[in-house]
């Protein structure tokens, strides 16, 4: 074969492989597809965000991620974590698609935002969103200049959001002072949400050659014919989810604290010592999303740690009273933000306080009284106990008590059979005396 028709051969091989290469042909386009049907937490905010990222390592591995697709049904949740999510989106590489989905779904509340960032709002038949006034922990309504201010806030954070995406920010404004909520329709209608689609495939046809405006600028969608890949939480975002509560965290920490410090007090119990190890790790593992003030958590920390030393010291009940309040004032401020859904509810601290309280001082009153008691072994425990005399000379013999021998020492005139109180002991030697010197 002549050097020419080799390199022919070869060229038409590398064409081959390059057409079917993973990442490279062009049926390789997929949609990143991720379920957010939850209360907006940080756990929600960080699967979003692993999402967005693993698409935009496809886009920079192959330019195959077309889009990434987030099915939204949510009644609200925390406005830190949706304003985290808001940011993911505008700062995303790849087109994200906000889709309320399935149909009965829902973007109230915190959803409008995250629906009106997306570069495609869209929404399934019988699908409602709006009802974005800010409200307490609770769904406690915020009065006074405080609710004005937030109102007013997170007022201006959404229309500048509908504005940079071209939808009607009226709405979005009385969607928060009003509450307002719209039907899938009407709000496609308003301006709201640029479509309306009965499913996924029908969204992506929809969506496909449409331009939208991303932060490395614009981009055609492409997602027609795409692959379509779910995402779906891991355990850990799903445990996350479920304990990343500040009055569930709370808790969490002060059984640790309880089962640990039972532990140290009755040492070998085992078992509140691995519960108590097990509480604090799920604790700790939900603080890291949550403000945490680590004023408020050494404060707690200090409380036991005082209750600790009042095993050891005589404080007359000093210590004690330290420690409980050491352990208020931290409850108050372990958790430091201004959102009263990360912040702990008052319902939560003072039973919590109380209970926790009255159980380090129920412990240290158990030791204490323990201390005090008469020993149950040795010359301690048969102090003021009758025995009889086996044998006896020069004021040193034997003694029988509770079924055992002892060496006993006392009074010269001592008599085998007759019966002694123990008065004393030193090491295995008991002392004693005649039993109707006490009668």
């Amino acid at each position: 074969m002549s050097i020419k028709r080799l390199s022919i051969v070869l060229l038409l091989v590398c064409g081959l492989i390059w057409v079917a290469a993973p990442g490279w042909g062009e049926d390789d386009r997929v949609a990143l597809v991720a379920d957010l049907s939850d209360t907006v937490s940080p756990a929600m905010a960080q699967f979003a965000a692993r999402v967005i990222d693993e698409a935009e390592e496809r886009t920079q591995e192959s330019g195959r991620a077309e889009a990434v697709v987030f099915m939204l049904d949510t009644p609200g949740g925390l406005a830190d974590a949706m304003r985290d999510m808001v940011q993911y989106i505008l700062a995303s590489k790849v087109p994200v698609i906000v889709y309320v989905a399935p149909q009965g779904s829902r973007a109230a509340s915190a959803g409008v935002m995250i629906t009106i960032a997306a570069h495609v709002a869209a929404m399934a038949p019988g699908t409602n969103i709006g009802a974005a006034h800010p409200v307490q922990g609770g769904g406690k309504d915020i009065g006074g200049t405080m609710g004005l201010k937030v109102t007013n806030d997170l007022v201006a954070y959404t229309r500048s959001l509908a504005d940079q995406r071209g939808r009607n920010a009226d709405w979005a404004e009385e969607a928060i002072r009003e509450a307002a909520s719209l039907p899938a329709l009407e709000a496609a209608a308003e301006g709201v949400v640029d479509v309306v689609a009965p499913n996924l495939e029908s969204l992506l046809d929809w969506a496909d050659g449409r331009e939208v405006e991303l932060v490395t600028g614009s981009a055609v969608l492409k997602t027609k014919g795409a692959q379509i890949v779910y995402r779906h939480p891991s355990f850990r975002d799903r445990l996350l989810g479920v304990i990343a509560n500040p009055n569930l965290a709370y808790l969490l920490l002060m059984i640790g604290l309880m089962a640990l410090y039972f532990e140290f007090s009755h040492p070998g119990a085992v078992f509140p010592g691995v519960v108590g190890a097990i509480a604090l790790i799920l604790a700790f593992f939900a603080m890291q999303t949550l403000p945490l003030s680590y004023a408020g958590l050494l404060l707690i920390i200090l409380g036991v740690v005082l209750f600790i030393i009042e095993l050891k010291v005589t404080s007359y009940g000093l210590l004690t009273i330290a420690g409980i309040a050491c352990l208020f004032l931290g409850s108050i401020m372990i958790f430091d933000s201004p959102e009263e859904g990360l912040r702990l509810a008052w319902s939560t601290i003072l039973p919590t306080v109380i209970f926790v309280s009255a159980f380090f001082v129920g412990v240290i009153l158990l030791v204490w009284r323990a201390q005090r008691r008469k020993p149950a072994t040795g010359p301690g425990g048969l102090l003021m106990e009758r025995g009889k005399v086996m044998n006896w000379a020069g004021g040193q013999g034997k003694v029988f008590i509770h079924g055992e021998i002892w060496r006993a020492e006392g009074e010269a005139e001592l008599h085998p059979g007759e019966e002694v109180v123990v008065v004393g002991g030193e090491g295995l030697n008991l002392k004693v005396r005649p039993a109707k010197k006490e009668d």
